[in-house]
């Protein structure tokens, strides 16, 4: 799908409630592209986005780059170093959190305040935008007022939030950007009233504190963030309730930090090491198994297409003869 002069935008179908409607790449520029996020590590994204070039792009993928740390957004990062040859371009604050998931070379830091030049004058700038996660990015291409956001805001729904102080002073920053036309996100349709949803956003972060502080005022006793979540977010799908939660928690957070909460400190169950040591050991079987599935599926295709490039010696112990009977016709 078209955005912008430079933008295109390659929509992943998605019915994950964390991803509503759809989990989106962004490819930037022509000749030699940049891609941004490239989705979770499973063959759908790797199929889409395969296909969307082949089908409809001229162009080859040369610089990938992330918004954040999360796999639905970095999982293919090595896949992309090796299908395409592409550097990859991460957050500086996600090195750390990505260790053992990026490639072996090929990888640049990305720092607020960098620009990107695309080829065809096509300047993408880096900025910081934490609060969501502490490394999120947001790229704006200033010249066409497109802003890729991630995980950041989301095309349809709020989002969730490690760092309220952090993503408040975001969506400020945002709401300054010059120019602004239109929000990409990681996930849902794209924004057309970017201000208005920038508006909206710092709105509803509003509306929950207030809603927080006269939950508590009727409580009268300390409460978990776990039931003011459920007094809050009584429809929420249930999938989702843990996400709500940590929402409630990042308010309940900073109006600790401002001295507007007393905090009574929980008890951590002490961990089972027998346990762990089970869990672990646990799943790394299932990484084990996963990965010889994945052997086995790869070594059948590769069967299946030798079998179409080879005669069918396996089913003819000799195979039929055919002879001309007269002469060819004209």
């Amino acid at each position: 799908m078209r955005v912008s002069p430079s933008v295109r935008a390659v929509q992943v179908p998605d019915e994950n409630p964390m991803h509503p409607q759809c989990t989106t790449i962004y490819l930037v520029g022509d000749g030699q592209a940049l891609a941004i996020d490239s989705g979770e590590a499973v063959d759908r994204y790797r199929w889409m986005l395969r296909g969307y070039l082949a089908a409809i792009e001229r162009c080859e993928i040369a610089l990938a780059a992330v918004t954040h740390h999360h796999a639905d957004h970095a999982g293919n990062l090595r896949w992309v170093r090796e299908a395409f040859g592409a550097s990859v371009l991460v957050p500086r604050a996600a090195r750390s959190l990505l260790r053992g998931k990026l490639p072996r070379d090929g990888v640049e830091v990305l720092a607020d305040g960098q620009v990107i030049e695309l080829d065809g004058g096509v300047r993408v700038q880096v900025l910081e935008t934490p609060g969501h996660t502490r490394d999120s990015l947001c790229f704006y291409i200033e010249s066409e007022g497109v802003l890729f956001t991630g995980d950041t805001m989301l095309g349809s729904t709020t989002t969730t939030v490690s760092d309220l102080a952090a993503y408040r002073a975001t969506l400020r920053r945002l709401l300054d950007l010059p120019n602004l036309k239109v929000i990409c996100p990681g996930h849902g349709p794209l924004i057309v009233d970017p201000r208005e949803r920038i508006h909206a956003y710092i709105a509803h972060r509003d509306e929950r504190e207030r809603q927080i502080l006269e939950f508590l005022e009727r409580a009268g006793r300390p409460v978990t963030s776990w039931e003011i979540m459920l007094a809050l977010y009584p429809d929420i799908h249930p999938r989702l309730r843990r996400a709500a939660d940590n929402n409630v928690r990042a308010h309940l957070e900073q109006l600790a930090r401002e001295g507007r909460l007393e905090v009574m400190p929980g008890i951590p169950r002490e961990p089972d090491p027998a346990r762990r040591a089970r869990e672990a050991e646990h799943a790394r079987e299932q990484e084990r198994v996963i990965r010889l599935a994945r052997r086995y599926e790869a070594e059948r295709r590769r069967a299946l297409i030798r079998a179409q490039e080879n005669p069918p010696t396996a089913e003819w112990k000799r195979p039929p003869r055919f002879r001309l009977i007269g002469r060819a016709r004209d």
